[in-house]
């Protein structure tokens, strides 16, 4: 079988083609049976590598579907994590600046508490000079103490004007 000069439209944008002009084989092989052979190898190997090329660059597609895909997916994980990320920094100040007032309070409870013991200290030290003093029995001193509380107050009518 003889090979047949490719059409102009079966080249176009390939590169390396050839052109409509020229054969597919060279020009001392079309009568001779010896290069018959060699010639539908080489039209085989010519399509094997055509069928060889297609399916390459239909791997390399799926591969750009695929890692376009992917992109796509961790780009969507990244927006999740930057918003769990801006949450918990948010709850982070908030928790902050809670331990901060609390950090002041129990500073201001110390002091207090500090205070405190010192004038337990000063009490305890002191106590003893008021509690070796005897007591005064004097109504005079206990004003809202009444002096014979046992015997009850009676009013009567002859007692005179009343001044209310």
């Amino acid at each position: 079988m003889a090979p047949t000069p490719t059409s102009s439209t079966e080249n176009n944008g390939r590169k390396g083609g050839m052109s409509s002009a020229q054969p597919l084989t060279s020009s001392g092989s079309e009568g001779d049976p010896q290069y018959a052979g060699v010639d539908e190898r080489k039209r085989k190997r010519m399509l094997s590598n055509r069928e060889s090329a297609r399916r390459s660059r239909q791997r390399k597609q799926k591969h750009l579907d695929d890692m376009i895909g992917q992109v796509s997916e961790l780009q969507k994980q990244n927006c999740v994590i930057a918003q769990k990320t801006e949450t918990t920094l948010q709850r982070y100040n908030q928790v902050e600046s809670e331990n901060q007032v609390l950090r002041a309070r129990m500073a201001e409870l110390n002091d207090r508490l500090e205070y405190l013991n010192s004038f337990l200290g000063f009490m305890e030290d002191t106590g003893d000079l008021f509690m070796n003093t005897p007591e005064v029995s004097d109504p005079l001193l206990k004003p809202w103490q009444l002096p014979c509380q046992s015997q009850p107050i009676m009013a009567s009518s002859d007692m005179g004007p009343m001044f209310f």
